[in-house]
């Protein structure tokens, strides 16, 4: 699951990519090239499974970022930007919301919403040149050959042509499978799913009248939105202890911090959900697609487990944490024993039987 990070100039993207992946990159200031990076999910369970278990080993899931090169118009006359926006699976807007006269803003004032508009219209723009192109060659091959499989994707990129024209992103159609395997290697932007992140002075984190405004917008066009304060969540990650950094979040009112937020809006735009493996040698937490089978979640742990498939023993998390061990959760008959057949819930914790 990747996920790319973009903005106009001076947003605070970079400084949001240093707190999210806890790297330091000033060497890189000013690059045109994308910088990969990862940031662990935080999850409570997870947590308070390594609680209870006490491993030798514990690993939770990661979401692989990529802090974008700005959008600056020589970036998009050139299409860099848009050739590793088609990298990722999903989209982070930084969008600035804060006051600071120090700091130039490219369109010479500071205006959130306006800006969220310019650059959705840039990657409806996008879509719309590349699927008019594509129509031309479709229609130019067609003359003089006419083959089945290039009449259905022309029938397809019309339907998506006037689709764009009424300024809808792509997210918003849906495709059969078969359509998605005609367009799924595409540069289509606008399908990917799009998190607005507006980025504050402190003095915004209690305000959430920008995130109201936005809030009809961001259902007509699928998108999730969230305030945060790049330069306080800066602050905050320099602090030595885990407890003074909750310490400081409470004193702001902040009741996530900003990985916390993104990642949680992450999972949900990309339909992902957690599913935990514990013992005493490891407590890891996986990532697996909303309404996977139990097959499909142990071939996210190894290929050979999905192959070889027999069972999968499930314990649910509240009702082990309610128990307070494996032992008083078997006696209270609540280890469960699913087929091939059973659909992952949230939380779920797994152990595989399989035989290859």
């Amino acid at each position: 699951m990747k996920v790319g990070i973009m903005g106009l100039p001076q947003t605070g993207k970079k400084t949001l990519f240093q707190v999210l992946t806890g790297s330091s990159l000033p060497e890189l200031a000013g690059t045109a090239k994308a910088i990969p990076g990862t940031a662990e999910i935080h999850d409570d369970r997870f947590d308070r499974l390594v609680e209870l278990y006490g491993p030798k080993k514990e690993a939770q899931a990661r979401i692989d970022l990529v802090l974008l090169p700005k959008m600056e118009q020589e970036s998009i006359a050139r299409g860099d930007i848009f050739r590793d926006i088609s990298d990722v699976d999903a989209l982070c807007h930084v969008v600035r919301a804060f006051g600071d006269e120090s700091i130039y803003h490219a369109s010479g004032s500071v205006d959130p919403l306006r800006d969220v508009e310019m650059v959705n219209a840039e990657l409806l723009m996008h879509d719309q040149i590349f699927v008019e192109k594509r129509i031309e060659r479709l229609e130019t091959s067609i003359k003089k050959i006419k083959d089945d499989r290039q009449l259905k994707e022309l029938d397809l990129m019309q339907r998506i042509q006037a689709h764009l024209e009424a300024e809808k992103p792509l997210r918003l159609l849906s495709f059969s499978d078969d359509e998605d395997l005609l367009i799924r290697s595409y540069p289509l932007i606008t399908r990917k799913e799009l998190i607005l992140v507006f980025n504050v002075d402190e003095d915004g984190l209690g305000d959430h009248s920008l995130l109201d405004q936005v809030a009809e917008r961001c259902r007509q066009d699928k998108m999730e939105a969230m305030i945060v304060s790049a330069k306080v969540e800066a602050e905050i990650v320099l602090l030595d202890s885990e407890e003074e950094r909750r310490e400081f979040l409470d004193d702001l009112g902040i009741a996530e911090s900003a990985l916390e937020m993104l990642t949680k809006l992450c999972l949900q735009a990309l339909g992902r959900i957690s599913f935990f493996t514990v013992g005493k040698d490891e407590v890891r937490q996986w990532l697996v697609r909303v309404g996977a089978s139990a097959p499909v979640a142990a071939g996210v742990i190894h290929s050979d487990l999905q192959k070889g498939f027999i069972r999968a023993e499930v314990m649910k998390y509240d009702e082990l944490m309610a128990c307070g061990s494996e032992a008083e959760l078997k006696k209270a008959g609540k280890m469960y024993v699913q087929g091939k057949d059973y659909i992952v819930v949230d939380g779920d914790i797994l152990n595989i039987r399989f035989n290859v």
